[in-house]
């Protein structure tokens, strides 16, 4: 898919301002509404577009602990994976899961609670009962110099 000079400044100007309204949009990429509004729904269409969403504040909600948690299990079998995969989808702590290579873990989880007993109680009650799970090595975030959620266009 070619993305043209339009498209390219759409998708950047809606990463940063998701609610804006086509007119300013519009005016923002210099193009006329109607031609701005059908890019936008065709590039929804494709796929680039996935879904709209509002980003919330997690400090104001109480979550205020990141952990980036390296788990590692006992068996490399699909199965296994599979498993693990359905089960961490049900822990709404868990923000990010993936399943990684050139380290002694298997998978990579960013993790957000309230506090440290939060952690724990996560820890403890929700990721190690989970049948495979062999080990865990957990880092808190200090501070986050970098953090977006806007891609490269």
């Amino acid at each position: 898919m070619t993305l043209d000079k339009y498209d390219k400044r759409i998708l950047e100007t809606l990463q940063q301002q998701g609610r804006i309204s086509n007119q300013e949009l519009a005016e923002t990429i210099n193009l006329s509404p109607s031609p701005c509004l059908r890019r936008v729904k065709q590039l929804e269409e494709q796929g680039l577009i996935a879904g709209y969403a509002a980003l919330l504040d997690a400090k104001k909600l109480g979550l205020s602990l990141v952990s980036f948690m390296q788990v590692s299990m006992d068996k490399h079998t699909p199965e296994r994976f599979e498993y693990f995969e359905q089960q961490i989808t049900k822990c709404s702590e868990v923000l990010e899961c993936h399943l990684v290579t050139g380290q002694s873990a298997d998978y990579l989880l960013k993790v957000i609670v309230r506090d440290m007993e939060h952690f724990q109680q996560f820890l403890l009650t929700k990721l190690t009962p989970i049948e495979g799970v062999s080990g865990v090595h957990s880092s808190f975030v200090l501070k986050s110099p970098v953090h977006t959620t806007a891609l490269p266009v």
